[in-house]
């Protein structure tokens, strides 16, 4: 047996139970073989990375002019580095511009172009599906329910711990 201790600095230490080691792995390995399957059908497809997606995706659901990048780094879990290095990218393969943001002159926006916009919504029935095979059409609506619950409760932020 696997003897492990949660720390948190607001709440006492306790050892984690079997079940809790097996649904932290558990989750961590789900999460890595959906990824990598989406990841490898939409490179196939000569599409877009896993993670450019979903910066086009979160782009395309924010305003028309654009998100800041603080919040665009927010909202895909990537760093703020590891999205300057996205942006770039993007930006060199003319999917998405860099813009002045209107209220703050130092600060910029990250908007989609009309070329990021057709390769989004060619990308995003693939991705769909992927998601519908790999994830959802696994699990009934029950399933879906208590997992959607848990990963609210997971990222709400009144319960994250403070450093």
């Amino acid at each position: 047996m696997l003897n492990v201790m949660a720390t948190t600095l607001a709440r006492p230490r306790r050892r984690l139970s079997e079940m809790d080691l097996h649904a932290w792995s558990g989750f961590l390995r789900a999460h890595a073989e959906v990824t990598r399957t989406l990841e490898r059908d939409l490179e196939r497809a000569g599409l877009l990375q896993l993670s450019d997606y979903g910066v086009l995706l979160e782009l395309s659901r924010g305003p028309a002019g654009g998100r800041r990048p603080v919040e665009l780094a927010g909202l895909t879990s990537l760093t703020k580095s590891g999205l300057t290095r996205l942006v770039d990218r993007l930006e060199s393969s003319g999917l998405v511009e860099r813009r002045a943001c209107a209220s703050d002159q130092r600060g910029n926006l990250i908007a989609l172009t009309a070329r990021g916009r057709h390769v989004f919504r060619r990308a995003a029935p693939m991705h769909l599906r992927g998601i519908a095979e790999y994830f959802t059409d696994r699990l009934d609506d029950h399933e879906l329910a208590v997992l959607a619950g848990a990963f609210e409760k997971l990222i709400a932020r009144e319960h994250r711990p403070t450093a």
